[in-house]
C-alpha cells in the first residue's frame, strides 16, 4: 500500500489539533497528497516545528470556516475535552481522534452533550519509540490498521469520511465497536508494553557481565520499553479494566511457571534417590508451546495469513556498503526478503544478518550467497 494522493486531494480542509508524533505524521501524509491541512497546538514551538516540516499551515482566526474534518491528536487524558471543544468550534465538521482508548472518550463526549452524529472515534495502530514532531513521518500509517469506532448515532457519511482519511494515509480501515477495540488493544498493544517494560526493568540491577551477553532476543522483547512513561500512564489508566483482565490471566500463567520451577528447584541432587517433581516440566513446556500457537496467529506480511519462513544467516563485515552488497546479491539470486534482523557479534567487527525467505528458495539463496563469497552460517 502507499499514500493515496487522489483520496487526500478529495478530502475537505483538515484541521489537525496536536502536533506530536501522530498529529504531525497525519499532516505530513495528507499535505504530501495535496490536502489542505491546518495545524493547531497549545505549544507554539511544536506548532512552528510541524509547520516547518511541511505538515500544514498554522490555523489562524478566520481559517476555520471551511474545515470539514478535525483530527484530534491530543494526549488521551484530554482527548474528550478537545473533541468537545472542536465539535463546538466547527458545527458543520466531522471530528475524529487518534487516541488509543475509545470507550471512555465516547462515554464522556456523550455525557457532556457532544454531537455524537459528528464524532467518529479513530485509532491508527502505528507509532514509534520516539515522540514529538521531529519523529513524525508521512508514511507512518502505510499498511497499518486504522480502527474506526463509530458510535450508534454516528452519521454514515461522516464514518465514510474517516475511512477515507485512513485510506489517504495508506492505512487499512477496520470498523470496530469501542468496547471491542479497547479489549483488543489491551491484548495486542497495552499488555505487551507492560511486559516489555517489566523485562527491561530487570536490567537495572543486572551485573555488567550479564548485560554484556545480551543478544537479539532481549532486544526484540524490550524494543518498546523505551516508550514515553507519561503517555503510557495515561493510556493504561484510560484502559484499566481490559488491561487488568489480561494481566490477571497472564499472572495465572506466570504463577504456574513459578510453581513448576519451584518444584524442580526443590528436587534433590543427582544420586539422592528423590523423585523428580511430577508434572513440573510439562507445565513449563506447555507455556512455551502455547506461546508458539499464539505467535502463529499474528498476521503475516501486509496483514495476510501468518507464514512460516526459512532463515538464512549471513556473516557481514561491519563496514560501509556491506549490507548494500548483500542485498544486491540476494536480488541477483531472484529472492525476495520477507523479514530481516541484524545482530552484532560481541567483540568482533562483524554482524549476523538473519534473512527470512520462503522455505522453497532457501537452498537456492544459500548456494548463491556462498558462490558470491559470503559466509553462510549453517
Amino acid at each position: 500500500m502507499s499514500l493515496d494522493a487522489a483520496v487526500a486531494a478529495g478530502l475537505p480542509t483538515v484541521k489537525v489539533v496536536g502536533t506530536g508524533l501522530l498529529g504531525t505524521s497525519v499532516g505530513l501524509g495528507l499535505a504530501s497528497g495535496g490536502a489542505r491541512v491546518l495545524l493547531s497546538d497549545p505549544s507554539p514551538t511544536a506548532l512552528a516545528l510541524a509547520r516547518d516540516l511541511g505538515a500544514g499551515t498554522a490555523a489562524a482566526g478566520g481559517d476555520g470556516a471551511d474545515v470539514g474534518l478535525v483530527v484530534v491528536a491530543a494526549p488521551p487524558d484530554v482527548t474528550a475535552d478537545v473533541v468537545l471543544a472542536e465539535l463546538a468550534a466547527h458545527p458543520a465538521a466531522t471530528v475524529t481522534d487518534v487516541a488509543s482508548v475509545k470507550s471512555g472518550i465516547l462515554a464522556e463526549v456523550a455525557a457532556r452533550g457532544g454531537d455524537l452524529s459528528r464524532y467518529v472515534g479513530g485509532h491508527p495502530m502505528a507509532g514509534r519509540e520516539r515522540s514529538g514532531p521531529v519523529a513524525a513521518r508521512g508514511d507512518l500509517f502505510i499498511g497499518r490498521p486504522w480502527v474506526v469506532c463509530a458510535g450508534e448515532k454516528a452519521d454514515g457519511d461522516r464514518v465514510d469520511l474517516v475511512r477515507r482519511l485512513a485510506l489517504a494515509l495508506g492505512a487499512t480501515p477496520v470498523v470496530m465497536g469501542a468496547e471491542e477495540h479497547d479489549a483488543s488493544v489491551a491484548v495486542v498493544s497495552h499488555v505487551p508494553q507492560v511486559a516489555a517494560s517489566l523485562v527491561a526493568a530487570r536490567l537495572r540491577t543486572a551485573p555488567e557481565g550479564a548485560v554484556g551477553l545480551a543478544g537479539q532476543g532481549l532486544r526484540d522483547v524490550t524494543r518498546i520499553a523505551g516508550s514515553d512513561p507519561l503517555l503510557w500512564a495515561q493510556i493504561l489508566s484510560a484502559n484499566a479494566a481490559p488491561v487488568l483482565d489480561v494481566l490477571t490471566a497472564l499472572r495465572a500463567d506466570l504463577d504456574g511457571v513459578i510453581a513448576g520451577l519451584a518444584s524442580i528447584a526443590a528436587e534433590g541432587g543427582p544420586g539422592d534417590g528423590a523423585p523428580p517433581a511430577l508434572g513440573a516440566r510439562a507445565a513449563v513446556a506447555k507455556v512455551v508451546a502455547d506461546g508458539n500457537v499464539g505467535r502463529e496467529r499474528i498476521p503475516g506480511k501486509h496483514g495476510g495469513q501468518a507464514t512460516r519462513y526459512a532463515v538464512v544467516t549471513v556473516v557481514v563485515p561491519d563496514a560501509p556498503g556491506s549490507l548494500a552488497r548483500l542485498f544486491a546479491d540476494i536480488g541477483d539470486a531472484g529472492v525476495n526478503v520477507e523479514e530481516l534482523a541484524l545482530e552484532h557479534a560481541p567483540g568482533r567487527a562483524v554482524g549476523l544478518v538473519e534473512v527470512s525467505v520462503l522455505p522453497a528458495v532457501r537452498e537456492r539463496l544459500e548456494a548463491a550467497l556462498d558462490a558470491a563469497g559470503w559466509k553462510v552460517v549453517a
